[in-house]
């Protein structure tokens, strides 16, 4: 029965987040309105993006052992191309959206070439030199095409009628689900795939890899235009939930954001990156709330100060989940059972008296 719940229990999450926009369960303190309101799926529905994006990323970091710092370069590229190519190409959202993709693609496969010639952190050093770059071009606003610190709306005349307005924010919720369904099935099966032990291969130990006779250079650009183009197909949902396109999704904060959501879940691991997009999202919006609240502004200056700085709040539950669960909260469960099995081994055998034997 236990095996049974473990295989089935991700097929009961899909349906109860399926059947979300039709909740009116209030969640207080967790959501700030009842569970089908616009307001929480808007947010349900960016946790589910970043949950995705933190997934993807792992491909990269967890699963072949690359340290990248410039992952949101192919996440903002999806976001403005799609963007760039309504506005300015007049195209509709769907090729507009497949147009942003294939140019996250592209740039992935062109720069991954390019970062994967150096390893370690000659490795991480180019993708975050390339990340800069990137952000600067964005700031600049070459052309009046990016919009710079403004950044640039999308044009709701090229976007479907059911995914303009708040009445259809249920739509775009299941879009969101929708891509966190793809990027795991992608995920899934590029790991459990031939290339996938591959990767594994490599992230033990990747001289071993070439001395079998494999290169080590094709299958990590592999996981590096794989993870790239998903992030592209993020930027694009990114880009209907918030209705335009922003400089700080080419930040290198952004790719630290990432960095710190794989870690908190568990690198590595199938759910952990998820589990961590989805809490850091979370909690990144809430805390926010936190700190502008009068609960916090009527403490002494002492605690008030502190407690009114999202990231210092965002930054101590990190510091706490890293120091307190090493392997991040995806090796919870194993560390609880591990707890009981050694509190089991440690209770002593009752006597055994005179008159029982």
């Amino acid at each position: 029965m236990t095996d049974h719940l473990k295989r089935w229990w991700p097929v009961g999450l899909l349906a109860v987040l399926l059947l979300a926009p039709y909740s009116a369960l209030p969640l207080p303190g967790l959501l700030d309105g009842p569970l089908g309101s616009p307001g929480s799926l808007q947010l349900i529905a960016l946790c589910l993006v970043y949950g995705a994006l933190a997934s993807g990323y792992d491909l990269l970091l967890g699963r072949t052992g690359l340290l990248s710092f410039g992952h949101a370069l192919y996440f903002a590229t999806g976001l403005y191309a799609t963007d760039l190519a309504m506005l300015e190409l007049g195209l509709g959202f769907v090729p507009a959206a497949l147009f942003g993709v294939a140019c996250s693609v592209a740039l992935a496969l062109l720069l991954g070439s390019v970062s994967l010639r150096v390893t370690g952190i000659g490795f991480s050093m180019v993708t975050l030199a390339f990340a800069q770059a990137g952000a600067i071009l964005v700031q600049r606003n070459p052309g009046g095409l990016t919009g710079g610190e403004e950044g640039r709306s999308a044009p709701a005349e090229h976007l479907p009628d059911a995914l303009v307005g708040i009445g259809n924010t249920a739509n775009l919720y299941w879009i969101a689900l929708a891509y966190l369904v793809l990027t795991l099935a992608v995920v899934h099966w590029t790991v459990s795939s031939p290339t996938g032990r591959v990767w594994a291969g490599i992230r033990e130990n990747e001289r071993r890899i070439e001395v079998l006779g494999l290169r080590p250079y094709g299958f990590k650009l592999v996981a590096f235009v794989v993870a790239g183009g998903l992030a592209g197909a993020g930027g694009v949902v990114h880009l209907l939930l918030t209705g335009g396109a922003t400089p700080q999704a080419a930040s290198s904060d952004a790719t630290l954001a990432l960095l710190v959501m794989v870690v908190l879940g568990g690198s590595g691991t199938r759910w952990g990156p998820l589990l961590g997009g989805v809490l850091y999202t979370w909690a990144a919006h809430r805390l926010g709330d936190l700190a502008t609240s009068d609960a916090v502004g009527g403490l002494p200056g002492v605690l008030r100060v502190p407690l009114s700085q999202p990231l210092f709040l965002l930054g101590a539950l990190f510091v706490a989940v890293v120091y307190l669960l090493p392997g991040g909260l995806a090796k919870l469960p194993a560390r609880l059972r591990a707890g009981r099995a050694v509190r089991t081994l440690d209770v002593p055998a009752a006597p055994v008296t005179e008159g029982a034997a």
